[in-house]
């Protein structure tokens, strides 16, 4: 994918805008190319320097922008002359997938190996065990807590593993060996 394809894709932008957020978006959505120091970005974006540090610190956690260290040979000062390298956001994106995908994997196990009860007044959930150590109450509300059946949402998160596993070309058989 060419760079511009990169920062024009809403996928992208919105993955960039997570990382950073509002304030570091203008940093985010026009690297430079080549080295800049943040001061000269601050500038060229007017926005505060720490707002532009902050969404570099971001995105060099992220393996999307790197720093070399330049000393003054006169004042001793240190500069960051900082690069961008999304060349990485596609990876970063399949490695936050298979997070995503694990996650909900967790989360359908959980849906399916356990029995839940809901206080339909205050809507608060709660497992058979804990159901059974309040009476069947709530301890809220004092209502009884009436047995919820959770097949709509384990379908959904089966829906989304599907689609999850298919984007990634997992192998659900081979996953599990």
């Amino acid at each position: 994918m060419a760079f511009e394809d990169l920062l024009n894709d809403p996928v992208i932008q919105k993955y960039l805008h997570e990382l950073v957020g509002p304030t570091g978006m203008p940093v985010a959505a026009a690297p430079p190319d080549g080295e800049v120091t943040d001061e000269e970005l601050a500038e060229q974006l007017d926005l505060e320097l720490n707002d532009v540090r902050r969404a570099l610190f971001i995105l060099y956690e992220n393996d999307l922008a790197s720093y070399r260290r330049v000393r003054d040979e006169d004042s001793g000062w240190l500069t960051y002359l900082w690069t961008f390298h999304y060349d990485n956001i596609p990876e970063n994106l399949e490695s936050e997938m298979h997070r995503l995908l694990e996650a909900i994997e967790e989360r359908d196990e959980y849906e399916r190996t356990h029995e839940f009860y809901l206080c339909e007044v205050c809507s608060i959930r709660f497992e058979f065990g804990e159901a059974m150590d309040f009476g069947f109450e709530c301890p809220e509300c004092a209502s009884p807590l009436e047995s919820m059946e959770n097949d709509r949402l384990v379908e959904a998160m089966e829906h989304r593993l599907a689609a999850l596993r298919d984007e990634l070309n997992v192998d659900i058989h081979a996953e599990a060996n």
